[in-house]
């Protein structure tokens, strides 16, 4: 968890600034708060980060991808394609704006492949969510081009891949929208927090609107503020910006000891018989957040994932088995289990979710072993970590050689 290794005195400076005038709330105040803004300070530095347009923080990585869809028009009965591995909170938001969430094949870059969205296209989808996983990024110019073909909006949920980008061009970029989350886990931490950027003007204005009940900021009276859309309260609080503004100005630090730590782990696995690496569409821009691990099936990756917990090997991830992360463990999604009656309930889903056929990315996942990188290592950790993993996987594949 690369932001939260580097707290210190920079957050701890921010958070006083906040504490010192008392003003917890993200608008108005301007006396009152002695020119201390930490919203907009976090905004700007995400601009900074991604080469954004516009940005703008809410509450947390979930609020950003449902304004993303909302502000970019995704609502009440549109079909919306979604991937199986993502963070369950991508498949909430979709649920939640009223749409209905169409899944779709993934493939080695752990994230949904072009292919994989022409299949699942039907006439009445609208759009596609691609969520750029596990540090790394889609192949967007296959996927941009299938989004041209028929037309589809795109909506980029970045939450795991903030300071990934493709070509040059930032993660959060390529669709209408696109948001990340600064959850206490991710490579820049606000404790709890996201922020959504788009190069559209209109975009950023509906988001900004929606996700303060409505409010249009305009003018210096809050109470008599217009109301030009519904909305609903994903408002930042000051505190969780002051710390998302330096947790994102140590971003470019955090990539690079990321990056040269991926890079020496991977060097070292590489020597090993039946060992490799999800693709990266662009090698470039990869966050390495994670190192991400083939395995050549899912029986060897579970006896790898035994060998490397009998081990006590931290920081291990077997996403086939996780609760949160891929399809398999949705009960409540695949027997639509809800506290009150969603659209995807009175208009019927397009899919039939508790028996979705999805080979490519059952073979995909199972046999995927991520590793969180962190930023503080130092070489001879590396090495370490390296050796330990070497040293199960060597354990759990020997006897399927023998």
């Amino acid at each position: 968890m690369p932001g939260t290794e580097l707290f210190g005195a920079e957050e701890r400076k921010e958070v006083a600034d906040v504490l010192e005038t008392g003003v917890l709330f993200r608008y108005n105040h301007d006396a009152q708060r002695a020119g201390h803004w930490k919203a907009r300070d976090f905004e700007a530095e995400v601009r900074k980060i991604t080469g954004a347009k516009y940005a703008h923080a809410v509450s947390s990585g979930s609020t950003a991808v449902i304004t993303a869809l909302a502000a970019s028009g995704i609502g009440a009965g549109d079909e919306v394609i979604v991937p199986p591995f993502t963070f369950i909170a991508t498949i909430e938001a979709v649920l939640f704006v009223g749409a209905l969430p169409v899944f779709a094949e993934i493939d080695e870059t752990l994230c949904l492949s072009a292919e994989g969205i022409r299949k699942a296209i039907t006439p009445k989808t609208k759009a596609v969510c691609i969520v750029h996983m596990c540090g790394g990024m889609g192949d967007m110019d296959a996927v941009l081009e299938v989004c041209r073909e028929h037309n589809l909006t795109l909506v980029d949920d970045a939450g795991q891949a903030f300071g990934a980008s493709y070509k040059g061009k930032s993660v959060g970029l390529f669709g209408k929208a696109g948001a990340f989350s600064f959850d206490f886990f991710k490579i820049a931490t606000a404790g709890e927090g996201g922020v959504l950027i788009t190069n559209d003007e209109a975009v950023y204005k509906l988001a900004d609107t929606y996700s303060d009940h409505g409010h249009s900021h305009v003018g210096n009276n809050r109470g008599m503020e217009p109301h030009p859309v519904l909305g609903f309260n994903y408002r930042i609080g000051e505190m969780n910006a002051a710390v998302g503004a330096v947790q994102t100005r140590r971003v470019p630090q955090v990539l690079a000891a990321n990056r040269r730590h991926k890079r020496a782990l991977t060097d070292a696995l590489s020597k090993l018989p039946g060992v490799s690496f999800a693709r990266l569409a662009d090698p470039d821009g990869d966050s390495a957040t994670f190192l991400n691990m083939f395995l050549p099936d899912k029986v060897s990756a579970q006896q790898v994932v035994a060998e490397l917990n009998k081990a006590g090997v931290g920081g291990v991830n077997y996403w086939f088995t996780n609760m949160y992360h891929f399809i398999n463990q949705w009960d409540h999604i695949k027997s639509m289990s809800t506290v009150s009656r969603l659209n995807v309930q009175l208009l019927g889903a397009p899919q039939d979710y508790a028996n979705l056929e999805l080979p490519k990315s059952q073979e995909v996942i199972g046999r995927l072993i991520s590793f969180g990188i962190r930023c503080t290592w130092t070489d001879e950790e590396v090495q370490v970590l390296a050796g330990q993993i070497s040293q199960c996987v060597e354990q759990a594949l020997r006897p399927m050689r023998a």
